[in-house]
C-alpha cells in the first residue's frame, strides 16, 4: 500500500521535488540537479522516508527523460499529470503566487488524491527512436513552411505575378528561382533558353514552367526599389527549401526503414490509409501498447476524435471536440481517414452513409476516424491483418 507521493516540479536544469505522507503533511522538500548522482541521492532519501512511493511528474518527455528513466530502471512506480492540470488545480490551494515548491506540492497532492492519472511505462528502444525520428521530420516540416512563406512573401514584393503562377511546393518552381527572380532577367533570357536551362537541371515539366514564368514577366516592366537585393534573398531561400526538401527525404527512408522492424509493422500497414510515416507516428505516440488505454474509447479520447459532453442544467446531449488530446496522433487518424476514404471502398461507403443520415462533412469524417480507431485497436489486439472481404465459411 502507498504510504508516500512524491511530487516532481520538472525544469530544464533543476527539479523541485516535494514528499507528502497519507495526511498530505510534507516530509520533504528539495531542489535537485538535473544531474545523475544528484536524482540519485534524491531517490534514496525519499525510499529512506518509505519505500511505498508513487512519484508523479507534470512533464512525461523531453527534460525528464533522465529522472524517469532512472525511476523506471530501480523499479519505481510512476504516473504523470499534465501541466495545465497542475496550473489549474493550484488555484484551490492557499497563496497567489507561483513558485517550484508550490507546484510540485500541487502534484504530490493531486496524485495522493487522484486515481485516474496515466502510469508511465518504459518505452521500448523502436519507440523512441521513432518518437526522436518523427519529432526530427515534423520540425523540418515547420522550417520548410516557414521558409516557404516567407519566400511567398519576398517574391511578392517584388514580382507578385510570378509568385501567383508559381507552386512552391514542387521542386520545378524552386529551381527556377535560384537562377531568376525579376521580370527583366526572365524576359532577356527567353523561353528557349529559360527551356533549356530547367531542362539541364532535370526540371520536369521544363516547357510549361517556362511559358508560365515569362507570362508572368511580360505582365510586369516595372522595377521596384530594393529588387536587386530581395532577389538575393529570394536565391537564399529557394537554396534553403530545397535542402530541406531533401533533408526530409532523407529522414523519411529512415522513418520508413525503422517503421517496418517493428514487430506490428505488417499489422498497422495493412489498415487502409496508413504507411510507414503515419506508422511511425503512431508507434511513436502509443508505443504499440494498446493495454496502456486499456479500451479502444480510451485511445480515441487520447487521438481527440472522440466527442465529449459539455452538459449543463438542462441543456444534454452537447458535444464538443476534447481540449487536451495527442495532436500527433489525431493527424494520423484524420489523415489516413482522409486517404482510405479515396482508397478503400468500405470507408467510403461508411462515409458516404453518414452523409446520407444528414451529417455534415466534418461530422461524418469525424465518425470515419473514430470508426478506424476501433478497427485498428481490434487488429493489434488479435494479431491479424486487416482484411478488405470476411472469410467465407464453407458448410461441412
Amino acid at each position: 500500500m502507498v504510504q508516500i507521493w512524491a511530487g516532481t516540479d520538472i525544469g530544464k536544469t533543476h527539479h523541485h521535488c516535494v514528499v507528502l505522507d497519507t495526511e498530505g503533511r510534507k516530509l520533504l522538500s528539495r531542489r535537485v540537479l538535473n544531474d545523475e548522482p544528484e536524482l540519485l541521492a534524491l531517490l534514496a532519501d525519499v525510499l529512506a522516508i518509505d519505500e511505498n512511493v508513487v512519484w508523479a511528474v507534470d512533464v512525461a518527455d523531453g527534460m525528464a527523460a533522465l529522472l524517469i528513466n532512472m525511476l523506471l530502471n530501480h523499479g519505481q512506480q510512476l504516473v504523470y499529470i499534465p501541466g495545465l492540470a497542475v496550473n489549474r488545480a493550484s488555484a484551490g490551494y492557499r497563496g497567489m503566487g507561483k513558485t517550484d515548491a508550490k507546484d510540485a506540492t500541487v502534484i504530490a497532492d493531486q496524485a495522493r488524491m487522484r486515481r485516474d492519472l496515466a502510469v508511465i511505462r518504459p518505452d521500448d528502444e523502436h519507440a523512441v527512436e521513432l518518437r526522436i525520428l518523427t519529432n526530427r521530420r515534423a520540425d523540418l516540416n515547420a522550417d520548410r513552411t516557414r521558409r516557404i512563406n516567407r519566400l511567398r512573401g519576398q517574391l511578392t514584393s517584388i514580382f507578385p505575378a510570378l509568385e501567383r503562377a508559381l507552386d512552391l511546393g514542387n521542386v520545378g518552381p524552386l529551381v527556377l528561382l535560384t537562377g531568376y527572380q525579376t521580370p527583366a532577367s526572365l524576359r532577356r533570357t527567353g523561353r528557349s533558353r529559360l527551356e533549356t536551362w530547367l531542362r539541364n537541371r532535370k526540371v520536369r515539366g521544363a516547357d510549361t514552367l517556362a511559358q508560365a514564368a515569362l507570362t508572368a514577366a511580360e505582365r510586369q516592366h516595372t522595377a521596384l526599389p530594393g529588387e536587386k537585393v530581395a532577389a538575393q534573398v529570394i536565391h537564399t531561400l529557394a537554396k534553403e527549401v530545397m535542402g530541406l526538401n531533401e533533408q526530409i527525404a532523407e529522414i523519411d527512408k529512415l522513418v520508413a526503414a525503422r517503421f517496418r522492424e517493428h514487430d506490428l509493422a505488417d499489422v498497422i500497414a495493412s489498415m487502409p490509409g496508413i504507411g510507414p510515416l503515419l506508422g511511425a507516428e503512431f508507434l511513436a505516440a502509443t508505443a504499440g501498447d494498446m493495454s496502456r488505454f486499456g479500451s479502444a474509447d480510451r485511445l480515441a479520447g487520447f487521438a481527440g476524435v472522440a466527442p465529449m459532453p459539455r452538459d449543463s442544467g438542462n441543456v444534454s446531449g452537447n458535444l464538443h471536440r476534447p481540449r487536451r488530446y495527442h495532436r500527433g496522433l489525431q493527424r494520423v487518424f484524420y489523415t489516413s481517414a482522409l486517404i482510405s476514404i479515396r482508397s478503400c471502398e468500405e470507408s467510403r461507403r461508411f462515409y458516404e452513409r453518414k452523409r446520407a443520415e444528414g451529417k455534415r462533412h466534418t461530422q461524418a469524417f469525424l465518425a470515419l476516424a473514430r470508426r478506424r480507431v476501433n478497427v485498428l485497436w481490434a487488429l493489434i489486439r488479435d494479431g491479424q491483418r486487416f482484411q478488405r472481404e470476411l472469410p467465407v465459411t464453407v458448410a461441412a
